[in-house]
């Protein structure tokens, strides 16, 4: 990482999104004290994670992008183990119950699917009721029911006081669950707040194809069109306006405007976008030290 810095409030729901080797799972891990910083100041609860693992710890709850399980141990016995190394852990059942796991409780390890595994790691997460839960990658190998599920009670969690830090590769995820999130690009911090703070700072699109017979050349210069034949795409930072002056040109002329389609950028194009801008400047040379600041709660 290179001078990264953000900090997460206490019962806030923060993303933190990046592509592939981006540095998301390595600044998980110094927050959750697996690792110790090379530079900076890490805190949670005011502590260092890693010099104060005793205090810290047991107010975490911690899912990494892959658990390690005995494969002989049913569900229920994994759980009852976690449970006599956790602080104050719920019981078995009410941890399992929460991630929709009690059917598959005498279920041997190595016979679930990789998404009941996921569950698995969810509910061990949850086991000491964390006041600041880490989920690495939480809905990797779920299937779509599973994930709108988890996400349920992510946001039950939020709701109910806890402080989550989420990474994911799923934008819809962060999208729908975040209160504030951050892109990191190359050990970088390249954007962050709202979602729709994100979004806003990308231009929206108007698509649509003109009909045989009117030429792209046609339309108001203003909108600054791009033309591939027929199909004709406009990016703007002023849709209402853009839009009102594209309608208006086309009632003027008898125009019918064949698949129309207005919208804002959504936080994928935001993604691709900054993306796709900061490949050339990492490649140019990015910082190799673990450094920032980081604050949970």
């Amino acid at each position: 990482m290179d001078g990264i810095s953000f900090s997460v409030g206490e019962g806030e729901l923060f993303a933190l999104l990046g592509t592939n080797g981006a540095g998301k799972t390595s600044t998980v891990e110094m927050l959750e004290g697996l690792t110790r910083p090379s530079g900076g100041t890490v805190r949670v609860f005011g502590r260092d994670p890693y010099t104060d693992r005793a205090q810290v710890r047991p107010r975490t709850g911690v899912m990494l992008q892959e658990g390690g399980f005995p494969s002989d141990l049913t569900v229920k016995e994994t759980v009852r183990m976690w449970g006599g190394c956790t602080s104050g852990a719920r019981p078995a059942g009410e941890a399992l119950e929460l991630v929709g796991m009690s059917r598959r409780a005498d279920v041997r390890v190595k016979q679930l699917s990789g998404g009941e595994k996921r569950r698995l790691d969810l509910a061990l997460a949850l086991l000491g009721r964390p006041e600041v839960l880490f989920l690495d990658e939480p809905t990797t190998g779920l299937d779509a029911e599973g994930r709108r599920d988890t996400w349920e009670l992510v946001r039950e969690l939020r709701d109910g006081g806890t402080t989550v830090l989420l990474t994911t590769h799923y934008l819809e995820e962060a999208e729908g669950l975040a209160d504030r999130l951050a892109i990191m690009h190359g050990g970088r911090i390249v954007v962050s707040g709202t979602p729709a703070e994100v979004t806003a700072t990308r231009p929206a699109r108007i698509r649509f194809r003109l009909p045989v017979g009117v030429e792209p050349g046609h339309l108001p210069l203003t909108l600054k069109a791009a033309a591939e034949g027929r199909q004709i795409s406009i990016r703007t930072q002023e849709l209402q306006r853009d839009l009102r002056e594209l309608l208006s040109w086309a009632d003027e002329f008898g125009v019918q405007l064949e698949a129309l389609d207005a919208r804002s950028a959504s936080l994928e194009e935001a993604f691709l976008d900054i993306a796709a801008q900061r490949t050339g400047a990492a490649a140019a040379g990015a910082g190799t030290g673990k450094t920032g600041k980081a604050v949970a709660a």
